[in-house]
């Protein structure tokens, strides 16, 4: 979507503000044909449902996979996933944000795939100047293949969250202070995709695809993007500042508050499986600096 402004002289100047700002920064909602291409599969992505629905397939021959038409430079993405049902081991269904080339950076969501009856593992990372190895990973408090659930990134020049229907379950926190590269310069795309990777996703390789079950699938709908649009080389945001853009649900200041950090504690204590920041053996040299008290949810 192109940005649109704007001037009313009947319109009061926080009104007119309120609706440039809206304009500029939404992406539009819920059309997978209007906001996304499926760029693999020979056919195995499919948009439905007069592009309200999606689907990528696995089966032996392929995977499949999409990336949006727009890049963003910070945003509030949420997408509605329902994951590969049944025994899925081997399976690693991936969203996630990314720029390109050898410095990338990228924001990863990827659900591992499971023996019937196991959890699925939520597999999250961040990646910054082309270094990642930041991984948590937890465990879902619901059957993430019975429904769709959201998922969502908030991304903002301060933090990254990372949230499962509305509930935060990890925060990365810009610690430039501190010599630890953040994501900020570059724009990044949405990717998902649908693959075997059976040489490490279920138990770190142990089971092994089953492709009498293929063809696998995984659904999503309900794409929102309230974000910055990157096109020609700038911002749809650069004309407006940190407060302005605050009026937009005020995701590009957006922190956790007391009742949001409390349930992002909830989820690490009963649902962590796996952070990096706890990791010593991983680290003899001593843990990343953001892993600090300070910088590190």
């Amino acid at each position: 979507m192109a940005p649109i402004c704007s001037s009313s002289s009947a319109v009061s100047t926080a009104l007119l503000m309120s609706v440039v700002v809206s304009f500029l920064m939404a992406a539009s909602a819920g059309n997978f044909y209007q906001d996304f291409d499926i760029t693999w599969g020979d056919g195995r992505g499919k948009i439905l449902n007069n592009g309200e629905l999606l689907t990528l397939s696995l089966d032996k021959p392929s995977g499949s996979g999409f990336q949006s038409k727009n890049e963003y430079l910070f945003g509030k993405i949420d997408m509605q996933l329902k994951l590969v049902p049944g025994n899925s081991a081997g399976t690693v269904t991936a969203y996630y944000l990314s720029s390109q080339g050898p410095t990338h950076d990228e924001i990863d969501f990827e659900f591992l795939g499971n023996l019937s009856g196991d959890p699925y593992i939520l597999h999250t990372n961040v990646f910054s100047q082309g270094k990642g190895n930041r991984e948590q990973q937890f465990y879902l408090w619901f059957d993430p293949t019975a429904d769709f659930h959201t998922y969502s990134i908030l991304w903002n020049p301060q933090r990254i969250i990372f949230s499962v229907d509305g509930t935060p379950i990890r925060e990365f926190k810009n610690s430039e202070s501190i010599g630890v590269p953040y994501p900020k310069n570059q724009p990044m795309r949405i990717y998902s995709s649908l693959w075997n990777a059976d040489d490490w996703a279920t138990r770190g390789g142990l089971v092994k695809t089953d492709w009498s079950q293929a063809p696998f699938t995984a659904s999503y709908r309900n794409f929102n993007a309230n974000a910055c649009l990157w096109s020609s080389g700038s911002s749809s945001c650069s004309s407006t500042s940190p407060s302005s853009t605050s009026t937009n649900g005020g995701w590009y200041s957006q922190e956790l508050d007391s009742t949001s950090q409390e349930r992002m504690k909830w989820v690490q204590k009963n649902y962590m499986i796996y952070n990096y920041c706890a990791d010593t053996k991983r680290f003899p040299q001593g843990l990343p600096p953001e892993c600090s008290a300070t910088t590190m949810s």
